[in-house]
């Protein structure tokens, strides 16, 4: 059985799908602008879920970060790739997943070249468990008190994924729920 590659949607500018591109191939030193999404994950307690990517990501190896990342497919809903890829790193079942920062962007270069350049929304959800993590995307993870966070992420930025700092810094204090 032949697994077709996984593809990214292009977009332009204003967010407007220009076409695909195989994601294996799209993050270099090059990344074009492409559509992504970001998902912050609260318990019932109300801590939020911070991973630690698997060092063998391509980009931002070893880092911590939100819950997860990711692309949708092209012609996939927005919401439906978050419960796909909230499955497949995490194996969580998400509820009440919503839009948290609808107008999210950014370019971010690691520390070996490659490009991350993406609109990129930002939902939060609630998982109901614990997440069982895939390994080739999360090599630890934490439930923390959201003021924990944002302190950890002020005293060690480098210890964290950009794209969290800024998002952290767009909430403007209030982590949203």
């Amino acid at each position: 059985m032949h697994e077709e590659p996984e593809l990214v949607v292009l977009v332009d500018d204003d967010g407007t799908p220009i076409g695909t591109a195989v994601k294996a191939d799209v993050h270099s030193a090059e990344t074009p602008l492409h559509l992504a999404f970001s998902c912050h994950v609260v318990d019932a307690r109300g801590r939020v879920l911070v991973t630690r990517r698997a060092l063998s990501k391509l980009t931002w190896p070893g880092v911590w970060t939100n819950a997860f990342c990711g692309h949708p497919a092209p012609g996939e809903d927005l919401a439906e790739a978050i419960v796909r890829r909230a499955e497949r790193e995490l194996g969580l079942q998400l509820t009440d997943v919503r839009s948290a920062l609808p107008n999210f962007r950014y370019r971010a270069i690691d520390a070996s070249g490659v490009v991350e350049h993406e609109i990129c929304p930002v939902f939060t959800a609630t998982a109901l468990a614990d997440p069982i993590p895939a390994a080739d995307e999360v090599a630890e993870w934490a439930w923390l008190d959201p003021a924990d966070l944002r302190a950890a992420v002020a005293a060690a930025p480098f210890a964290f994924s950009p794209w969290l700092g800024w998002q952290l810094e767009a909430w403007q204090g209030t982590y949203p729920r």
